[in-house]
């Protein structure tokens, strides 16, 4: 006949205990802090990302632009729009990285053509994420 063992739970130690309420809040309030600090530096970095990429979209949709431009002599009027660049782009006609269309007019006021994503607010003019990114100039360094 086989013996059958009994498993056995330690006895609990008599000294141990667990974090206060005092530590614990202290715990959590480092946390916070340090989330505070580098929270809204991560962000800044996110926003001005999205603007470096509108940027090197309206770069590649301005080659685009040129390429239509060599062949067929003219530049898309605007009621072509942007779909007519559709067989000289590799993938469908790009959003700006907030999820809007690309604003183009030709002949345009800086240029033969203007290409401008109105930013996250999608309305012209504005400030920090809300810049328009334009073809006729690069965005700042920062």
């Amino acid at each position: 006949m086989t013996k059958v063992r009994k498993f056995v739970f330690p006895l609990p130690l008599s000294n141990s205990r667990g974090f206060t309420l005092l530590e614990i809040i202290v715990v959590i309030s480092i946390i916070a802090l340090l989330t505070a600090l580098v929270a809204p530096r991560f962000f800044g970095h996110v926003d001005k990302s999205k603007q470096v990429d509108a940027q090197a979209q309206i770069g590649l949709l301005g080659q685009a632009l040129d390429l239509y431009r060599l062949e067929k002599g003219k530049y898309p009027s605007n009621e072509e729009g942007l779909k007519a660049l559709e067989p000289y782009l590799k993938k469908e006609l790009p959003k700006d990285p907030w999820g809007n269309e690309y604003h183009y007019k030709s002949p345009g006021d800086h240029g033969d053509y203007d290409l401008v994503s109105y930013g996250a607010d999608n309305i012209e003019g504005g400030e920090g994420n809300d810049m328009d990114i334009v073809s006729w100039k690069n965005i700042e360094k920062q």
